[in-house]
């Protein structure tokens, strides 16, 4: 679901942020779906829940979830 590029200098959240806009955008992400948990989205891509908290709460803050 989310592709995440570790080579690229562009943090992880910052990229999940991206990943997240673009699918909002498309419709993929429809308005009121429930989104992954922050651990279940961590443990699926292998990263620290901290950074997929991070990356939320930066959507949150947009309004984007």
């Amino acid at each position: 679901m989310i592709n995440l590029d570790y080579t690229k200098r562009t943090p992880i959240y910052e990229q999940i942020v991206s990943e997240i806009e673009r699918y909002v955008a498309l419709g993929i992400f429809k308005e009121n779906e429930q989104i992954m948990s922050i651990r279940d989205l961590a443990s699926h891509l292998g990263i620290n829940p901290n950074t997929v908290k991070k990356a939320y709460s930066i959507l949150e803050s947009k309004g984007i979830i």
